[in-house]
């Protein structure tokens, strides 16, 4: 007979599962593009051999580094998840129980960091090295040390309240806790623009003048309300040109990056910026949110059948601090795994805004000079292999954003 809590978990990955495809199949935009989402365009046609070569040289490198981190860091996980060292290093801490989770999350956070480290360092190397980044070495150390107090903040909320649910509710928890962490994720979309965003930027209003008159006005073609159009000062650390659009209802807000605004001709910023104002259009920051909170609700079923699982096999319960390193190791082994499903919808949803786009400023030429200018400008690889776009890849290919620029343009969109 299956034990009840065995028999909840069970249910709540089915709810979640069956959930997560029902959202999927009614919100994921399958087929964006109009006559069918063409091949990408000859590399050839858009960026001389010195370019493409250069592309490709600087991405084989990132792939070194960025990999290898990820296995070395993976490895790491494991080793603490599924040994024994990961409970002995918890059981070094004291404290109240949620004191020791939190300490024990910011333990394995820190130690796979420092592992890790010299790969970051590499990597931070090789974009110096390719005039990427104008940033100082201090100001890159000030941006690690945020990134990791960001992630040690939020996963320690999450396994807070799982263990939390665990305690006060040994056999239901994974309901409760799948139906609080979906709620955590949905409020985690309004979250963070106002709490995480202003850590790594500063927000300036863009002064009147042309740009912000066109950008207001082209929200107003595309039906999006928006509140204030801000400037991130985000060349201080990158080179890579970007916008988008932050907050809900009355405190939407159109943020520029200032090369963008700084560097490129007004139609081609416009251009990125109708892409961005069409992902407000269609709600997908909520479609996002709702997809998250039933794979949340998902994953917290998987979850709790393994872990039931291996405390049969003596590893700690879930009502147990010790148990972090063992999640912390599921998790990450878990957000890999899951990474195609997340990209594939990720990748619908940027080709939806791309010819949402192109509808809007009817400047196809517009729209293919800015995919060579970010492209050049981040020194992307024009052709990854497949395997690399199909696992980690959140937009489409920039030949194939292209191709399906020059397809649109000759059909008259």
């Amino acid at each position: 007979m299956i034990a009840p809590d065995r028999r909840i978990a069970l249910v709540v990955t089915l709810v979640g599962g069956l959930a997560f495809v029902v959202l999927a199949v009614l919100l994921v935009p399958w087929h964006p593009v109009p006559g069918g989402t063409p091949d990408p365009a000859p590399a050839s046609s858009v960026f001389t051999a010195a370019e493409i070569a250069r592309g490709e040289d600087y991405a084989r490198w990132a792939r070194v580094w960025s990999w290898s981190s990820l296995a070395v860091s993976l490895v790491v996980s494991c080793v603490l998840g599924f040994s024994r060292w990961g409970p002995r290093l918890v059981g070094l801490l004291r404290g109240w129980w949620w004191v020791r989770v939190v300490l024990a999350v910011a333990a394995v956070v820190v130690i796979g960091r420092v592992i890790t480290l010299p790969f970051a360092v590499l990597m931070r190397r090789h974009v110096l090295d390719n005039g990427l980044s104008n940033q100082a070495w201090s100001g890159f150390a000030a941006d690690l040390v945020r990134t990791e107090a960001v992630q040690i903040v939020a996963t320690s909320v999450l396994l807070v309240v799982l263990v939390g649910c665990a305690r006060r509710w040994s056999r239901a928890w994974p309901a409760v806790a799948g139906g609080l962490l979906g709620i955590l994720v949905l409020l985690g979309s309004f979250v963070y623009p106002v709490i995480v965003e202003p850590i790594f930027n500063d927000f300036t209003s863009l002064p009147d003048g042309p740009l912000r008159t066109e950008v207001l006005q082209l929200a107003e073609r595309e039906g999006v309300p928006v509140d204030d159009v801000l400037v991130a000062d985000a060349s201080r650390r990158t080179t890579t040109l970007n916008a988008y659009v932050s907050g809900f209802g009355g405190t939407r807000r159109v943020v520029l990056y200032d090369n963008l605004v700084d560097d490129v001709p007004r139609d081609q910023a416009l251009s990125v910026v109708a892409h961005e104002l069409a992902h407000a259009k269609h709600d997908d920051v909520r479609t996002g949110s709702l997809l998250g909170a039933a794979g949340a609700v998902f994953g917290i079923g998987l979850l709790a059948l393994v872990l039931g699982a291996l405390a049969a096999r003596g590893r700690p319960p879930m009502r147990d601090p010790a148990v972090v390193p063992l999640m912390l190791a599921l998790l990450a082994i878990g957000t890999l795994l899951a990474s195609p499903v997340q990209n594939t919808i990720s990748r619908q949803i940027e080709t939806r805004a791309d010819v949402d786009a192109l509808e809007v400023t009817h400047d196809a030429a517009a729209f293919e000079a800015v995919q060579r200018q970010l492209a050049l400008r981040s020194l992307a690889d024009p052709m990854p292999p497949r395997i690399t776009q199909f696992w980690f890849g959140s937009h489409p290919l920039g030949l194939t954003r292209i191709a399906i620029a020059r397809q649109l343009d000759e059909r008259g969109f």
